[in-house]
């Protein structure tokens, strides 16, 4: 079949389907499905969530202000719907996002939409340059940007359903292993490796390159870079979502509000798809969002001693590598002009690690001691954050979902989760490929597994940035395990 021929036949199924659409637009009920089937749409939108200068940063032990705009920061959202069922993501340019602000952006979204709120994925990219959304160490929100961020991404999501028309569909998964290492190293013996909380570790978290005393890396990294694209029934890109295993990068200017790689990412994939025109309507939308990178990040600590780059250099670089290997993935994308969609959500609680009264006593006796009113050591940082964590909950309630899409699956888990995790949902999954968003659907704090637990170090240590009980990891991925194997019962033939 000659191209000229394909591009006649999508033409005339486009005017049916436009046709088609339409009555489907009429037709959506309030639980978000609709009764045409055979007809797929896909939509995307973004949203600006740029916080305003003078408010404060996640992703640091001490409370920095938003001093300059960078790059604006944005909630980027796609709606898939199949005739039948409507999934719906959002990707939002923050550190972390609390289950609060989400849900009830959610809510707003659903009301508008009538997509059930269960079909909702909204997750966090963790960069550690954008506004403040969840209270951890010396930073805390501002109250009407927590507002702004559940209108924004309620916004987001409203506009990529209303969006929507004729689309294709289809898969791939590109691999990057150059830009992801293991952070949590094994020492030699001997190797002092002290904890804020007077104990030692058995392992150190960036280590420092060209250290005599490493010995190798504590876990695995992922080096899988998945992609979904989805165009027009005519080929123009509409969206797409990659997805890979790397923390921040960094690189910034204090004060400075970035996107990072992720929104780097974003406007270097529209350039290679020719598509990043501002007055297109509606616009191209490409996401990266965080996959399983608890334990990983952009550094080679087995390596030489590199120089000093300018600042966004590093985060440009890793940027542009990524999408040259999403760009490289789609050209072999099989197209799909239709699949169907399927999502299941469970609701669990777990254990949450509290200090016991020696720790508190002791806590409290190094911030009375603090010279300073903003603690200044780590083990006044750790001090102040067992003073809160006194007050947590026993348990706390969080979201797990598995989303279909044909015979491919998506895992969200609300935690910064270890890469050996992400491993292991990829390998016992029913479902080729699967990959898992991480941040999403809230926060949850470091997720390690009980092996490393044990080692100890950063992650591990009690704090809102880690606090949920040792046996979650395994909790979780029994709970997703049974997610998908539902999911994947139920798959039509």
């Amino acid at each position: 079949m000659s191209i000229n021929f394909r591009i006649q036949i999508n033409w005339n199924h486009y005017i049916f389907l436009c046709c088609s659409s339409l009555l489907l637009f009429q037709s959506s009920a309030l639980n978000g499905q609709v009764t045409s089937e055979g007809v797929f749409l896909a939509g995307a939108a973004t949203s600006n969530i740029t916080p305003k200068i003078g408010t404060s940063i996640n992703g640091n032990f001490r409370d920095v202000k938003v001093q300059n705009i960078h790059d604006e920061t944005h909630a980027r959202s796609i709606v898939l719907d199949d005739g039948n069922t409507c999934l719906a993501f959002v990707v939002m340019d923050l550190c972390m996002v609390t289950r609060e602000i989400l849900d009830k952006a959610k809510a707003r979204a659903h009301e508008e939409t009538g997509i059930p709120v269960e079909n909702m994925l909204m997750s966090a990219i963790h960069t550690h340059s954008g506004g403040t959304a969840v209270s951890v160490f010396q930073s805390d929100p501002d109250p009407a940007y927590v507002d702004l961020l559940s209108e924004r991404a309620a916004d987001a999501l409203i506009s990529a359903y209303r969006n929507r028309r004729p689309a294709r569909i289809g898969w791939g998964v590109g691999h990057e292993p150059s830009q992801v290492f293991n952070r949590r190293w094994r020492m030699k013996p001997g190797t002092l490796m002290p904890n804020p909380f007077g104990g030692q570790d058995q392992i150190k978290m960036n280590p420092g390159v060209e250290n005599p005393d490493l010995v190798e890396p504590a876990g695995p990294v992922d080096t899988e870079v998945p992609v979904i694209s989805v165009q027009a029934l005519d080929g123009t890109p509409i969206a797409l979502l990659a997805n890979y295993s790397l923390h921040y990068v960094g690189g910034t200017v204090s004060g400075d509000v970035s996107a990072d790689y992720f929104g780097m990412f974003s406007a270097r994939i529209g350039e290679l798809l020719g598509v990043n025109d501002n007055n297109k309507t509606p616009p191209f939308v490409g996401i990266m969002t965080n996959g399983t990178s608890g334990d990983i990040n952009n550094i080679h600590w087995a390596g030489k001693k590199s120089t000093p780059q300018p600042p966004y250099e590093q985060m440009r670089k890793v940027a542009n590598i990524l999408a040259d290997e999403v760009h490289k993935t789609i050209l072999d994308i099989d197209y799909k002009d239709y699949v169907s969609l399927a999502s299941l959500q469970k609701e669990i609680s777990l254990g949450v690690r509290r200090p016991d009264n020696q720790e508190v006593k002791r806590a409290q006796e190094i911030v009375s001691n603090a010279k300073e009113p903003v603690m200044m050591t780590a083990e006044e940082v750790y001090a102040r954050e067992t003073l809160f964590m006194k007050d947590y909950p026993e348990r706390v309630s969080v979201i797990l979902q598995a989303f279909r899409i044909g015979d491919l699956a998506i895992t969200a888990i609300p935690a910064e989760v270890f890469a050996e995790i992400g491993l292991e949902i990829k390998a016992k999954s029913p479902f080729k490929p699967t990959f898992t968003i991480e941040l999403a659907n809230g926060y949850n704090g470091y997720l390690p597994t009980p092996a490393q637990h044990k080692l100890g170090g950063y992650e591990t240590w009690r704090a809102r940035s880690s606090y949920l009980e040792v046996e979650a990891s395994p909790k979780i991925t029994n709970i997703l395990f049974e997610l998908l194997n539902k999911l994947h019962s139920l798959q039509p033939n």
